[in-house]
């Protein structure tokens, strides 16, 4: 007798672009959830610093608006993923402590009884392309992957920046994620956008994962937040809207099938190592 497929899951991507307005960000953030819970979605991902975001933020700006991890605007999110009844995923400007001019760029995952899931703070800082988000950021210690389980998934987390190094969604698949979210604010500049869904798409093909990526929306950020699945589709995908969700729903089948007519995890013949496994 055959297992009954898992039943789909509808998962969103929310696109906006945060500001240095704490209450309106947090309005936004729940207007949108609702919108994706409305339509289905019980994982909403949303983009890096959701909490507070301005151009050319520093150090002592930063430092003025970061929150702890129960801070008000950890507590809005669990307040409202328990309100809805789903899981919420962003990112905000987590305070360091003995650190009085950098932060922690940190994504939280809070679940539907409003508990804290997953945290993660960027491991790769964002020194290209002219910016030094080293400045005023601190790196995240490399420890074991940020994932937590939903709807018959294990979700990791990882931040913009990140894509550019394959490595860190190979690291969340060897910890049995086969759904990433990627809250982001992928600044706008020459062939970013191309960037954008050249690697977002790459990391889902070659770990025949789901990804979901949220990111900024203009002027800043390229926009485009999209869901792209194990085989390469974009599922669902936005333009350059300045707030819009997008959904789509998803199947652990999916994966499962791609990786029979795809298997390039078990046939590769290396594996991901921290500088501090390796050392062992």
């Amino acid at each position: 007798m055959s297992t009954p497929a898992p039943n789909p899951v509808a998962i969103a991507v929310a696109q906006f672009a945060p500001t240095d307005d704490e209450t309106d960000n947090l309005e936004r953030i729940a207007r949108l959830a609702g919108d994706a819970a409305n339509r289905g979605a019980l994982l909403v991902v949303f983009p890096e610093y959701s909490s507070y975001f301005s151009v050319g933020m520093a150090g002592a700006e930063a430092v003025e608006h970061a929150q702890s991890l129960h801070g008000p605007f950890a507590r809005a999110l669990a307040e409202l993923a328990a309100e809805l009844g789903i899981h919420l995923v962003a990112g905000m400007i987590e305070r360091v402590d003995g650190e009085s001019e950098r932060v922690a760029n940190t994504l939280v995952a809070l679940g539907p009884d409003g508990d804290l899931v997953a945290r993660y703070r960027k491991l790769h800082l964002y020194d290209a392309f002219g910016a030094r988000e080293s400045d005023w950021i601190v790196p995240g210690p490399v420890e074991e992957p940020a994932v937590f389980a939903f709807a018959g998934f294990t979700v990791g987390l990882q931040t913009c920046y990140d894509l550019r190094f394959p490595e860190v969604t190979r690291r969340l698949v060897d910890a049995g994620a086969d759904l990433v979210a990627v809250p982001s604010e992928w600044v706008r500049g020459p062939l970013k956008e191309l960037h954008w869904q050249t690697l977002a798409t790459a990391r889902a093909i070659e770990n025949t994962i789901y990804l979901a990526a949220a990111d900024h929306a203009p002027p800043v950020g390229v926009g485009r937040s999209m869901i792209v699945d194990p085989m390469g589709v974009e599922v669902a995908a936005l333009g350059e809207l300045n707030a819009e969700v997008a959904v789509a729903w998803i199947t652990p089948d999916r994966v499962a099938s791609t990786r029979v007519v795809n298997p390039a995890l078990r046939l590769r013949r290396f594996r991901t190592t921290t500088d501090r496994e390796a050392a062992r």
